[in-house]
Formats: C-alpha cells, structure tokens, sequence
C-alpha cells in the first residue's frame, strides 16, 4: 500500500447516479468540485441501474456450455463487466468535454488483482503506485467497478454489489478516504419508507454497519464494509442527488461517516433496526438424537457453499429424536433441502419442512457490550404487539429474530419506537 496522501480521494457512484446522461453529468460536476476543493481524484462507477441484469439476461440466453467442456464463467464476466466499461468511458468524456484532464482505467490496467474464481472473485491485491503517480500529477482516473483481473490475465468480476468493495480497495491501495455517492443520503436508524420518523446517523462504527448491511440493509456491500474495517478506510455514505453552486462548490458534506469506533464520542445503545425478506427455514423433524447429527447436517451443508445463520434444537415428539430447525437465504433454500433430501438415510430424520414465509427483524448497537436488558426491550416490544418469534441469533452488538413475514414492518416500526431512534 503507498503512503497516505491527504489530498488524494476516492469517490464512487452508484448504478441510479449513472443511470443515464444527465445523472453522468451530475456526477462529473461533483467530481469537478472536488478537484475544484484541491483534491486529486479516482472515480469508481457502476453500471447504468439494470443495465447488469439485462446483461446477465443475455448471458443466460446463451444458454451454458456443452457437455464436456468447461463453464463458461469466464466468458459471463466478460459479458457483465462490459456495463461498468460504458460508464466510466462516459464519465471519462462528459469531464474532458467540461475541460479536464480525465481518463478510464480497467481493472487490468490499475491493476484489480483478484483470485480464479470468476463471477465472485475476491480482490487480492491492488498495487497503487502507477495510479498514484497519475492522481498527483493532475489526472481524473475513472474505474469501472465491479471488475478485476485473474491471475490468467481473464476479466472477472466480484459478484452483485462489488463496485462498493472496489472502490475501498482502490482507497486502501492509496492510502484515502472513500466517499460513496449513492440514491439516499446516508445511512438511516432504520428504512424511511417503513419508519417515517427514521434518523439519518452522523456515525456508525465498522462493526454496526457490518452488521447492518449482512442483516438486510442496503446501503453498503457486506465485503466492502469488511474490508475497510481491516485496511481502517473511511467511508462515508452521500446522496448523489446535489448540484454545485454557481462557484462550483458543494454544499458541507453530511451523509454518514463509516469509521472506527472510537471515533463515535457517545455511543447509542442500539443504533439502527434492519430487516430481511431473504430468509428460508429449514426443518428436519425427528433427526436422531446423536451427538454427531447436527454436525452431519451442518458439514454438508458448508461443503456446498450454503450459509447458515439461525439454529434452533428442540425435543421432538419421538423419544430419542430432535428437530433441528436453520435458516439461509432464500437463493440457497432449495439447494440446501435437496442436499438434505438426498441424505436423508444417511443423516436419519423422518420429514423435511421449508417455510419461506419469514423475515428476520435485528437490532444493532455497539452500545449492547455495556448495556443490561437490551433483550428485555426487543421481546417485550413484539409481545406487546403480539408478534412471536420462531429463531433467535446473538453478537455482542446484534440480536436477530425470526418471525412471520407479515409481521415484518409491524415489528420494525414497534422496535424503532421502544429504543427511542426517532429521537437520535
């Protein structure tokens, strides 16, 4: 990694704010201002919003490969990496119409160095010397994101979202902050089309906004939050929908600052309130009562890439027997229930139930390490409103239920009152 260099700054935006002409536009006049404001600038963008899904569409038109021969995930990150190519080429040319000095940059020629895995690859390096050397000698560097480069010197591409962890990465790799311009205006106590009265926070710690985004929020990509957590970079979350005055200058920056948590001076005891519809749960009832069967089914389970998060163990009505009750993401359900269907004699239960008509409500806080009864007001807050829960999971900053789908907003809305997040 090159040193800091304070005036170096990394923005990216997001598929809304490049959705078409005018939003491009929009865009290169913030980037104008930052380098108005003194900064040397590298832009990562995404693809024009549904512009990837349609490309993933035409892929799946292809159909797959034939019998015999290899995937073709390389050639599908070829096909999907190609929206985030257009844009930055745009971004590129609206700035050098507007009279500055801009140019694209592939993830191969930065170099984005990723793993094999094609279509959700892993960033493992990105040396940032060449393009340090460009931002400071007066250069706008416009990076697709999203995209890398194996190994085999083959495009990949990081997975849904991963324009996010680009753009850390690339600020990782030069040492600044990372501002990520996107459809709403920081980060919120909780959704705002399901709370009216949801806060925008100031700060939220690397940790809360882990937490957050794994659990359901959409602000931040899981992997991005994750790697500015261990390369300390940070982020902070605006609204790309702002216009410079007629100087050229943006209004103050608020938004929400990602950072450490000793940063945050008073810390909230539950500081956002998030929720998920992706949620499946799985029920094998009458599994034998062996202290090995649990990590039969689990084992099975992480061998095929399926991720599990709540686990609940219970007696069942047949003596000797348990029902051991899961969940994952809804993408994974079927997957997983045919993995356990075709094991079924081998693993020894008697039925196999899924239920896709569940959400999972949580409450994240860092303020919960230090605070009694942060339980007793999340359960007493769904008793109230008569609300059941079917799953617990717990972290020293979060806990998550797992209720009926249709109680979801109900218990968001009840949740977000009892800790007071109107009032933050």
């Amino acid at each position: 990694m090159t040193a800091p260099a304070t005036k170096r700054l990394v923005m990216k935006f997001g598929g809304t704010s490049m959705g078409d002409l005018e939003r491009i536009r929009r865009a290169a006049r913030i980037v104008a201002a930052e380098v108005k404001a003194g900064h040397s600038v590298a832009v990562v963008v995404s693809a024009m919003a549904g512009k990837t899904n349609e490309l993933v569409a035409w892929t799946d038109g292809a159909g797959p490969a034939a019998a015999g021969l290899p995937l073709s995930d390389d050639e599908y990150d070829v096909v999907v990496a190609s929206g985030e190519q257009v844009t930055s080429g745009l971004l590129a040319l609206t700035l050098r119409n507007m009279g500055f000095n801009a140019r694209s940059w592939m993830g191969w020629q930065v170099p984005i160095l990723t793993d094999e895995d094609h279509a959700r690859a892993r960033i493992v390096d990105v040396p940032g010397e060449v393009l340090g050397a460009a931002l400071d000698a007066g250069e706008i560097a416009i990076i697709p994101g999203f995209q890398g480069v194996s190994p085999t010197n083959r495009i990949t591409t990081l997975g849904r979202g991963g324009s996010d962890t680009s753009a850390v990465a690339v600020a990782a790799a030069l040492g600044c902050a990372c501002d990520i311009y996107t459809d709403v205006d920081g980060v919120y106590t909780t959704d705002p089309r399901i709370v009216a009265k949801a806060r925008r926070l100031e700060k939220v710690s690397y940790e809360e906004m882990l937490e957050m985004a794994s659990l359901g929020a959409k602000v931040l990509q899981t992997r991005s939050v994750e790697l500015a957590m261990g390369m300390q970079v940070p982020v902070r979350v605006l609204s790309s929908f702002i216009e410079a005055d007629e100087n050229g200058n943006l209004p103050a920056k608020a938004g929400t600052l990602i950072c450490d948590e000793e940063e945050i001076v008073e810390k909230r005891i539950v500081s956002g309130v998030t929720m998920s519809r992706d949620e499946a749960r799985i029920t094998l009832l009458g599994l034998g009562d062996r202290v090995d069967a649990p990590a039969d089914v689990f084992t099975r389970l992480a061998e095929a890439s399926v991720n599990v998060d709540m686990i609940v163990q219970s007696q069942a009505r047949t003596e000797g027997a348990v029902n051991l009750t899961f969940t994952t993401g809804r993408r994974d359900a079927t997957r997983a229930a045919d993995l356990m269907r075709a094991a079924q004699a081998e693993i020894g239960f008697e039925e196999i139930r899924i239920d896709e008509d569940v959400a999972k409500v949580s409450v994240v806080g860092v303020g919960m390490r230090s605070h009694a009864g942060v339980a007793q007001t999340m359960f007493k807050a769904l008793a109230d409103k008569g609300i059941k829960f079917q799953a617990i999971s717990t972290s020293e900053i979060k806990i998550s239920v797992l209720i009926d789908a249709a109680y979801a907003e109900l218990a968001v809305r009840a949740l977000h009152s009892a800790y007071g997040l109107e009032a933050v």
